[in-house]
């Protein structure tokens, strides 16, 4: 199948023929094409002087690029474990079963096809699902299911569906400095531009501002190190690629605090001395792009994006979004730039860091979401002033993404230094038996250390936090992110592609009744192996779940062990008996003239 030459110029023509743009024109290419046959990145890669082994790499690397039909309506559940608590397999099972597909193929008509993908983000309005990656349905139950299918098989467009389903909403909880009251956009660019970029690092300096993204490095020395850096260009980027199951407080910032968001990335470009700025939009966030691209847009008509910002001569700074295909590893910064490079999400040896040789090698920072939404109440109100709210080492705000077993999900905000005791009780969660903070990567409480705080120097957190209740097995959570942790791994090395698997295997093992001590000692030894070998940090935190559970959960894991000793991880008599029965050993008779 092959692209029409002249939509083929189109979709380059928007980027501009760049082999960096290698992952956006896939992306459209297959927007139009509905997958991408081998004719069509045979064109592809003739377009952006590439071989076509360099092309089907990066086509094949992304879950939400297709190398074979997946038919006019694709459709994808969140398999995450808060999804799955509310009931989200036996939704996929009924579905399936009304259009007559298996899960995971695509039907015998070429119509449709059903299966699971990682967490969507919609952990607080679940169970949830994606349509052909632009449409995203929550709150999922039998009745719509029902519908759902009754529409595909009449072949209604997805955009002709009931409004309704495709609602998100916000869910703000509680709000402090970054969800409450938005100042008016430019406010804070001005305030930047009054005092100038050595005066306004000073200011992100004096906050202590430190990445929301998990690893909490300070944001004035990562800026401080990039501005210092030598080379004619500086490049800023917003990581945007939620994909930590169980967060979802960077989609409401993008829809609800855009304009804090840009504002931040343009005064970073102030500091720093950057005119290119890219927000990488995760692909489950996909329905968000008309939105912020409206928001760039009326930005650039009130002169707070483009040349000359706000009349100041020789300010000028824009910001594209490139829009990602499903790939957990791009939320690690080396492996977001290389993505942003068009091309496969491998991270990168380290050094030299980002700030140094990142994007098309000219220095970078990568800061998160809430980074840059946090970075506006700095330049209007002073370092001091984010740094007297939260404790010395873990300055400001946090905001958290809460789901699961609570009567209120959504995003909270509060000081650093809040005790997690306090958030159970805001949320309405009832008989807590475990806390999942910080998502799989994270660290998983027992109620025994539901006094402790977050902050960085006691639980440090991107943002994620999952309620279990006592009736949840706190097996079967650790295992399902051992299956996402191994679905989610690039490859790259080996302590990482092959321990994750095994880990996996060994905890279906375990599942399956045939678990002994023995696999218990195996998976605290490949935990060993993955945290001390692996490239990085998806590797290193894979069995982070896994530790936990196992040493605070413990009995979870005894009750599924068949004996003390080595088991295989198979029926051995059913295995023999294949054996048995074509040597004759089945037949008693045979037995005895054996014996005889």
């Amino acid at each position: 199948m092959n692209l029409e030459p002249r939509a083929l110029d189109q979709v380059l023509a928007r980027h501009g023929a760049q082999p960096q743009a290698l992952l956006q024109i896939l992306r459209e290419v297959q927007d139009l094409l509905g997958w991408l046959p081998r004719e069509a990145l045979q064109q592809v890669a003739g377009a952006l002087g590439l071989t076509l082994a360099q092309v089907q790499g990066v086509a094949g690397f992304y879950r939400f690029l297709y190398l074979r039909p997946v038919g006019a309506y694709r459709v994808l559940f969140s398999n995450n474990v808060t999804d799955r608590m509310l009931g989200s397999e036996a939704l996929l099972l009924d579905l399936c079963r009304r259009l007559g597909v298996v899960p995971g193929q695509l039907s015998a008509d070429g119509l449709v096809s059903v299966d699971k993908t990682s967490c969507t983000g919609l952990c607080d309005q679940g169970p949830a699902l994606l349509i052909n990656q632009r449409h995203v349905v929550t709150r999922l139950d039998a009745a719509r299911v029902a519908e759902m299918a009754q529409l595909i098989c009449a072949r209604v467009p997805v955009a002709q569906w009931p409004a309704p389903w495709f609602e998100v909403q916000d869910n703000i909880r509680r709000a402090e400095v970054l969800l409450g009251d938005a100042a008016a956009p430019g406010a804070a660019l001005a305030a930047a531009l009054a005092r100038g970029p050595q005066a306004m690092l000073a200011e992100i300096k004096r906050s202590n501002l430190r990445g929301r993204g998990g690893a909490g490095f300070a944001t004035g020395l990562k800026w401080k190190l990039c501005r210092q850096a030598p080379g004619v260009e500086h490049v800023v980027v917003c990581n945007a690629d939620e994909g930590e199951p169980g967060t979802f407080k960077d989609r409401v910032l993008l829809n609800r605090s855009t304009d804090a968001v840009l504002e931040g990335m343009t005064i970073a470009a102030l500091v720093i001395g950057a005119r290119r700025g890219l927000l990488y939009l995760r692909g489950e966030y996909r329905y968000l792009l008309e939105p912020l691209l409206a928001t760039l847009q009326r930005r650039r008509d009130a002169h707070l994006l483009g040349t000359s910002i706000l009349g100041r001569s020789g300010f000028d700074f824009d910001i594209a979004i490139h829009v990602g295909a499903g790939a957990y590893v791009c939320g690690e910064e080396s492996a977001l730039i290389e993505s942003l490079e068009g091309k496969r999400g491998t991270p990168r040896i380290r050094p030299p860091f980002p700030v140094q040789q990142g994007y098309l090698g000219h220095p970078t920072i990568v800061n998160n979401v809430e980074t840059f939404c946090a970075v506006t109440p700095i330049a209007l109100r002073g370092g001091a002033c984010w740094a007297a709210i939260g404790t010395p080492q873990s300055t400001g705000t946090k905001i958290h993404s809460v789901s699961g077993d609570c009567e209120r999900p959504g995003v909270y905000e509060y000081p650093f230094g809040t005790a997690i005791s306090r958030i159970l009780q805001d949320c309405g969660a009832r008989d807590t038996q475990a806390v999942q903070l910080g998502g799989p990567s994270g660290v998983c409480l027992s109620a025994l250390e539901f006094d402790r705080r977050i902050a960085f120097e006691d639980l440090p957190t991107a943002g994620a936090l999952m309620v279990f209740d006592r009736s949840r097995d706190m097996f079967e959570v650790a295992r399902g992110f051992a299956h996402f942790f191994a679905h989610e791994s690039c490859g790259f090395c080996t302590p990482c592609r092959v321990g994750t698997a095994l880990v996996a295997r060994r905890m279906d093992k375990l599942a399956a009744g045939q678990g002994s001590r023995d696999d218990l000692e195996v998976l605290i030894e490949l935990d060993k192996l993955l945290h001390g070998g692996s490239h990085c940090g998806l590797g290193v935190s894979a069995c982070n779940p896994l530790r936990d559970t196992i040493l605070k959960f413990r009995p979870a894991y005894e009750r599924r062990l068949k004996s003390p000793h080595f088991e295989p991880g198979f029926d051995l008599d059913a295995e023999l008996s294949i054996a048995r029965r074509m040597t004759g050993r089945d037949d008693p008779g045979a037995h005895l003239e054996n014996l005889a």
